[in-house]
């Protein structure tokens, strides 16, 4: 529990960071995430594997933040579970009086869930296949 609440805290610390940083550059990038408090991007393409009957164990998660926020996915090339840019899109809808704000680690978004801040949809918006690329203009 303590390391959540850690994730947490550096969460709340970077969320200053983050807006400050995405009003500077006008707004965020539409196809971008962050995956373990980095930022990436990629590149939109027309897969759509909904309804395929694919495993969830095959596909790593996306939580959809919501509106100007960007999502945050749960792994990335290099990581022993990563599902080789196979994502399921799982929308995320915020307590009432709790204002939404930039999480940046999967472990934080599913803390804030366990804590009742926000639900996790178990049902998925949409899965999908797409790269993964650092993105190191942020």
């Amino acid at each position: 529990m303590f390391r959540r609440l850690a994730a947490a805290a550096t969460s709340a610390a970077l969320l200053v960071t983050v807006a400050a940083s995405a009003v500077a550059a006008g707004g965020p990038p539409s196809l971008s995430f962050y995956v373990d408090d980095v930022r990436y991007r990629t590149v939109g393409t027309p897969t759509d594997f909904s309804g395929t009957g694919a495993p969830a164990s095959t596909y790593d998660k996306i939580y959809a933040l919501g509106d100007g926020l960007i999502n945050v996915a749960e792994a990335k090339p290099g990581d022993r579970d990563f599902n080789g840019g196979r994502w399921m899109v799982l929308p995320i809808t915020w307590s009432a009086g709790v204002t939404p704000v930039q999480l940046t680690n999967a472990d934080v978004v599913e803390d804030w869930a366990d804590l009742g801040l926000l639900t996790i949809a178990t049902t998925p918006a949409k899965q999908f296949l797409c790269p993964v690329i650092k993105d190191n203009s942020h």
